[in-house]
């Protein structure tokens, strides 16, 4: 397995200055590449300001909604390989405003493919999915060749992009990678409408966190550094996986009021919340089986809710 082909090559990260794209950002500089990343606003509080990740990349105020700004960046600055990471990222957020998620994440994931497939020097595209791709299905762990069946804006829009991904590289054969996750949590989120963000919030401030659903969703918790490191594995391995989708998995699969009880054991506090239960067009039950990346690659995570709370604790006490 390889694990050096991103030394000084250049790399374009879509959405690079969002929490996921942060981390990426920071550990492909450590490595040695050129960095450029799109992005539409900048808040001084986020991870990629607090490392100082702006003074080391090249910053593009380009939506990849607009095909030939995308284009223009990826040509002039030669890009080599694409991790994207741009989105629309929110549930709620996609059932008040399905237009821009459905233009953010189909046709913004479709112009970075189209980029890919005009301009040959391009090496490999790393697609950040979702589990949301998968919808609603009636099983315990959802495999890679499980059908995509995305039923609301967002899940649609996953499905749809992800559809839409395996056909440049099945058509054209565009060197693309697609990659599922659960929840990524981890140092720099910033939107406290997730869940462990909302927790580090409430327990800092002494507030009262409201929980949309009725606590009992059940989802996969996968820490933002594993994340990185499963897309950088793919990336220097892209002859061996192009034109596959991956699950990044993790064993810490939780309900929203177990994890509750985990973060308060591990940081020995209380935390005081209510239950709303008025979450629209979520799904109550989600598992990603790692199984392929973990035999293909040998990805699978290496922390856990456990071992990571008390440093995204500290951090979000410099932060809120």
């Amino acid at each position: 397995m390889e694990m050096n082909n991103l030394k000084n090559k250049t790399i374009l990260v879509t959405g690079g200055t969002g929490f996921v794209g942060s981390h990426l950002v920071e550990e492909l500089i450590d490595q040695g590449a050129n960095v450029i990343t799109t992005y539409q606003s900048l808040d001084p509080k986020s991870y990629f300001f607090t490392q100082k990740l702006d003074k080391k990349t090249v910053l593009a105020p380009v939506d990849i909604v607009n095909f030939e700004r995308i284009f223009d960046l990826i040509t002039k600055y030669e890009v080599d390989f694409i991790f994207h990471l741009a989105a629309q990222p929110l549930v709620e957020a996609a059932y008040y405003h399905p237009r821009r998620t459905l233009d953010s994440n189909i046709s913004g994931t479709t112009n970075i493919l189209e980029c890919a497939r005009l301009y040959p020097r391009i090496k490999g595209v790393i697609v950040a999915s979702s589990d949301k791709a998968y919808g609603k299905l009636s099983k315990s762990k959802y495999v890679e060749s499980d059908s995509l069946r995305g039923d609301h804006p967002y899940e649609v829009s996953k499905s749809a992009a992800d559809l839409i991904a395996y056909s440049y590289y099945k058509t054209y054969g565009v060197p693309v990678v697609i990659t599922r996750f659960g929840n990524i949590y981890g140092e720099g989120d910033l939107n406290y409408s997730r869940i462990i963000p909302g927790i580090m919030k409430s327990l800092i401030k002494d507030e009262v966190l409201s929980i949309r659903s009725d606590g009992k969703y059940v989802r996969d918790y996968l820490y933002v550094k594993d994340v990185v490191r499963g897309y950088l594995m793919l990336a220097n391995n892209i002859r061996e996986v192009k034109g596959e989708a991956f699950n990044f998995g993790s064993d810490d699969t939780f309900s929203v009021l177990e994890l509750i009880r985990i973060v308060e054991k591990s940081l020995k506090k209380k935390l005081k919340y209510k239950i709303l239960d008025k979450a629209k067009n979520e799904i109550p039950y989600q598992s990603l089986d790692y199984t392929k990346i973990r035999k293909k690659i040998g990805w699978e995570a290496k922390s856990t809710v456990i071992t990571t709370s008390s440093r995204i604790y500290r951090w979000y006490t410099k932060i809120v």
